[in-house]
């Protein structure tokens, strides 16, 4: 019989898992209030140079979250649901078209120091096609790895002076992702790639995601 095959290489594989792991996780959701503004985010599973990757961006040096490393999505439209907005800001903001029948769950909801509630999805594509990131958004577009974010050294937990610690997801020698996108990574790489049970909803986050 032969050995079968590593979800972190593989992503077939991986999309099994994923959705066995995604379907036994019940994932938080932050209630309504005055004032919360809902979005989504997609973690979409391709295949980048042969390996299984998750598409990251860097958001364009204007606007809100400028320069920000970030999930591709954004802001619920009236009458939408967090898939559904995250899909189409998947394919607003990078081109790419993932239907319902392309996830296989979703995380926590993050609560963000923004005043927005981030409903992470998670998406495989086997063939997602060629990018066209919008120039509006988009700065750039970039390829995690799944096994460099399951690697033991990707999460650092920094010290700050009020006792706490903030996580940097640190993907490339200078890469360093801050939540909430960070914490998403975080959580990702533990229940999903990992089958560990961890929530994040009480990450510290930079004064800077604020805005």
């Amino acid at each position: 019989m032969s050995d079968p095959l590593d979800p972190l290489d593989d992503l077939g594989a991986f999309r099994g898992v994923a959705a066995g792991r995604l379907g036994a996780f019940r994932h938080t959701t932050v209630p309504d209030r005055p004032g919360l503004r809902r979005a989504g985010v997609v973690l979409c599973a391709v295949e980048h140079d042969g390996v299984p990757s998750v598409i990251l961006i860097k958001r364009a040096y204007r606007g809100r979250n400028a320069g920000q490393w970030g999930l591709p999505g954004g802001r619920l439209d009236d009458g939408e649901t967090p898939e559904e907005a995250a899909l189409r800001e998947l394919h607003e903001e990078i081109g790419l078209t993932v239907g319902p029948e392309d996830i296989v769950g979703r995380l926590d909801d993050f609560p963000a120091t923004s005043g927005f509630s981030i409903t992470p999805v998670v998406a495989v594509l086997d063939d997602p096609g060629p990018l066209t990131p919008s120039p509006d958004e988009v700065h750039s577009v970039h390829h995690a790895s799944l096994r460099r974010l399951a690697a033991d050294d990707t999460p650092v937990w920094v010290p700050q002076p009020d006792g706490g610690r903030l996580l940097q997801m640190r993907l490339a020698p200078r890469w360093r992702v801050h939540a909430p996108t960070g914490a998403l990574l975080w959580q990702f790489r533990e229940v999903v790639l990992l089958g560990r049970h961890a929530r994040v909803a009480d990450f510290l986050q930079p004064d800077w995601t604020r805005h």
